[in-house]
């Protein structure tokens, strides 16, 4: 099969939440051959953003069995569900498969490998898209539609692959830094937002920013140890953009604490402390946070009455 075939050939999106949802809905309004792959089965998927709100005709699929090999797969999965894709990955991932890991996080390509053939490609993509699944089936978009990954050829391959769709991709060189900028956001907005059960509202409050900061200045140096190369800059940069989004714009652990679904904070604050640890620096305030996250993980509103 060309090149050039396989850059708009059929996609299979794993996970439908907000994320999968949404981007199951910009591939098949740019015309691409989409099936959404989810745990449990709904009638329809429809999406809300700034057009209004549209039915999606995309195929939903809740069994592994009845689907085939696609050309690109994207895995939207939270990152600590990866290992619960491996059957939809025996059936959609051949040997010319792309995988694209659209994942909160470090370390997306790292997290799916085991999980897949030796030798299919595993593309990592950071993503910056505020949407929120109100009910099975029904998304709603808050902003942004932003995608990054490795530059090099499958990079361009995806890019294209998203062509007359909402997003812009941008290929990274330097994807290390790209990643824990993202994660510099992520360890902060996510957490905070689930904890105090507020929108991102919340960060117009003097101390809520004074935290902010403390936590982001923490993730720097473990980043910059890493490799990455993240400065106060970033910091600014970060709440500045806290202060654009709209009112109603929430994270995504916000929405499974809600939900009383398990949170991401392992692979947020917990990559933060791994990491802090292998290099023997101290982050007390990511500490704390992911001992917090950890207490709400998969806990009603209504705690432990």
């Amino acid at each position: 099969m060309a090149d050039g075939t396989r850059q708009a050939g059929s996609v299979a999106v794993i996970g439908s939440g907000g994320i999968g949802g949404y981007l199951a809905g910009a591939l098949e309004g740019a015309g691409r051959d989409v099936v959404l792959c989810v745990r449990t089965p709904f009638d329809r998927l429809v999406v809300t953003d700034a057009a209004g709100e549209r039915e999606v005709p995309v195929r939903i699929v809740a069994d592994a069995k009845d689907v085939g090999v696609a050309d690109w797969v994207l895995v939207t999965t939270k990152a600590q569900d990866t290992a619960s894709a491996e059957p939809w990955f025996r059936t959609l991932v051949g040997p010319r498969t792309r995988v694209v890991v659209v994942q909160n996080g470090v370390g997306q390509a790292e997290r799916a490998r085991p999980h897949l053939p030796d030798g299919v490609t595993v593309l990592p993509a950071i993503i910056y898209c505020s949407v929120e699944r109100t009910a099975p089936g029904r998304i709603t978009h808050h902003g942004s539609t932003r995608m990054s990954v490795p530059a090099g050829a499958d990079g361009s391959a995806f890019a294209a692959l998203f062509a007359g769709t909402p997003f812009e991709i941008t290929q990274e060189a330097d994807f290390v830094t790209v990643a824990w900028r993202k994660l510099l956001s992520n360890a902060v907005v996510n957490p905070i937002t689930a904890l105090t059960l507020r929108r991102i509202v919340v960060f117009d409050d003097p101390a809520i920013q004074d935290l902010a900061r403390g936590l982001m200045a923490e993730v720097i140096r473990v980043a910059n140890a890493e490799g990455a190369r993240l400065t106060e800059e970033d910091v600014t940069r970060i709440l500045d953009s806290y202060r654009r989004i709209s009112g109603d714009g929430g994270s995504s652990m916000l929405y499974d604490r809600l939900a009383g679904r398990p949170l991401e904070h392992a692979h947020l604050t917990g990559a933060v402390v791994s990491a802090a640890e292998r290099h023997g620096i101290d982050v007390p305030l990511n500490r704390a946070i992911l001992a917090l996250a950890g207490a709400a993980s998969g806990q009603g509103l209504a705690g432990d009455r």
